[in-house]
């Protein structure tokens, strides 16, 4: 009898949970522009050791030209959950650079180390913009000045670097507007192998365009990719406004053969600048956008799109969305996660403290959207490191939108100080399945506000839970066929069980 019951108990708990994940609206997607807590332009993505980081500019809010201070840095194992890791490295780590001048960047990582190409425009070595250096031991930094000089230019034409090994562990360096320049790097990845070498900009290579005074499309922000022995020149094109071209080698040298526009112009910002990666089987676009609020041609966002390249290695053309990529793998709340971690937001500002960024003044509707958290069989327990400041406050914890249903909150009492941060906690009930997590934020008086530096869950799970990957590797995600069938699966297991144990309760009593 027991066995019945346990076995009635295991398929019902499946049934609920697969119920729950069906009533999830799938594929879930990310919210483009993919950062929401500051503008994000120039996005140069790179993946190590199975994440997938998200390196960008940052625009000035209200500039009026591309008044630029540093470069920051986002990382996500989900494609819709991003870890703002804040500025890693400012014009001001440069002894040589010029105020506000932080354009384009990409990063790349050799023997451990990690290296951070930069655009800054200098006063010295006679004027203009140059390619800097920088090196950190880990992907989010600190970085430094690796050699305390340019290492290419100044040249007004200096811009956009991007950083490629090619297989034979060879490193190349492109940058340059309106001319393509390439040059070697040494293994150190800090010298170059001789002078830049500027490509020849014909219409075979780079595209035609209609402006007479152009001998070509290319305008900047090259974007260099190997894929099964084909080199990709991605870049900036057809000139203000941008679109999005590429041209095609077997060779990292050239010469390169036009292959066609990836997309088309922005209309909400006159520059678009590409990058093209593959992670965990699939390859992302990414390119910025002046679509969050405030937003324009001075205050751009970085956006991700997924999409496949055809049978014979072509890239397709790819519309620009506001959805954004599809989840990988649904959200663990059960490991202590950061606050500057989110999804999307509303109403949230970050400062940095000991431990990294923390969200600051939250008040009245503020709040914090984690997507698609898997609370598996039941959350009983929420602990999060907070503070409030002038009136106690709270965190409502609440499913699938900001005014859902509410599963738990947490009271914060007044302290004195932001970072005072007390672990507080607070019992959780109705939380199972898959879900979108909104904490949101209250306040008691209108001075007051509430601080959270991390949190995590408690509850009943097991490892299985959080399996490697969740959401199909085919783009469209979990079909409601699959889901129908799982369900089906259940159900049928939950009424075996019933027959089980009504087949026994009447066998014992003939």
């Amino acid at each position: 009898m027991k066995k019945s019951i346990k076995l009635f108990s295991s398929a019902l708990t499946a049934a609920a949970l697969v119920a729950s994940a069906v009533s999830m609206s799938l594929p879930l997607h990310a919210d483009n522009p993919t950062i929401q807590t500051s503008y994000t332009p120039d996005p140069a993505p790179m993946v190590y050791d199975g994440v997938f980081y998200f390196y960008t500019g940052n625009d000035a809010p209200g500039s009026s030209f591309y008044t630029m201070t540093d470069w920051q840095c986002f990382s996500s194992t989900d494609m819709q959950n991003w870890e703002n890791h804040g500025s890693v490295l400012s014009y001001t780590d440069f002894e040589w650079a010029d105020p506000d001048s932080c354009w384009a960047a990409q990063c790349i990582e050799r023997d451990g180390k990690f290296y951070l190409y930069v655009t800054l425009t200098t006063s010295l070595y006679g004027g203009g913009r140059a390619i800097g250096v920088a090196v950190a031991d880990s992907p989010t930094g600190p970085f430094k000045d690796a050699i305390g000089k340019p290492l290419c230019g100044p040249n007004w034409t200096y811009i956009d670097p991007t950083v490629f090994i090619d297989d034979d562990g060879q490193a190349y360096l492109y940058f340059g507007n309106p001319t393509l320049y390439w040059v070697k790097l040494k293994k150190n990845m800090i010298e170059t192998e001789g002078e830049p070498q500027a490509f020849e900009m014909t219409a075979e290579q780079f595209g035609k365009s209609e402006n007479p005074e152009s001998s070509c499309l290319y305008t900047e922000g090259p974007w260099i990719y190997k894929r099964d022995g084909i080199y990709y020149m991605v870049y900036a094109a057809s000139g203000i406004p941008e679109t999005i071209d590429y041209a095609t080698s077997d060779s990292p040298t050239g010469p390169w053969k036009y292959g066609g526009r990836i997309m088309d112009n922005c209309p909400t910002s006159f520059t678009i600048h590409p990058g093209i990666i593959e992670y965990d089987g699939r390859a992302y676009f990414t390119y910025h956008t002046g679509d969050l609020e405030g937003g324009g041609g001075f205050t751009r966002s970085g956006a991700i799109e997924e999409f496949s390249f055809k049978s014979d290695g072509s890239i397709p053309h790819i519309e620009a969305t506001s959805e954004g990529p599809q989840q990988l793998r649904w959200f663990n709340p059960y490991k202590k996660t950061r606050a500057s971690t989110m999804c999307s937001q509303q109403g949230i500002k970050l400062e940095r403290g000991e431990n990294g960024l923390y969200a600051t003044k939250c008040s009245n509707g503020d709040y914090i959207k984690i997507a698609g958290v898997n609370f598996a069989a039941d959350a009983t327990e929420f602990y999060a490191d907070v503070s409030a400041i002038r009136s106690g406050g709270a965190v409502e914890l609440r499913l699938d939108s900001p005014d859902g249903e509410l599963v738990g909150t947490l009271s914060v009492p007044e302290c004195t100080e932001d970072q005072d941060w007390q672990s507080l906690s607070c019992s959780v009930k109705g939380a199972s399945g898959v879900h979108d997590l909104y904490m949101v934020f209250t306040s008691e008086g209108t001075a007051g506000y509430v601080n959270m530096d991390s949190w995590s869950f408690d509850g009943e799970y097991t490892d299985a839970d959080f399996s490697d990957q969740v959401v199909s590797s085919k783009k469209g995600g979990i079909s409601g066929k699959a889901i129908a069938a799982a369900a089906a699966v259940a159900a049928a297991g939950a009424a075996a069980a019933i027959i089980a144990v009504r087949s026994r309760k009447k066998k014992k009593a003939d």
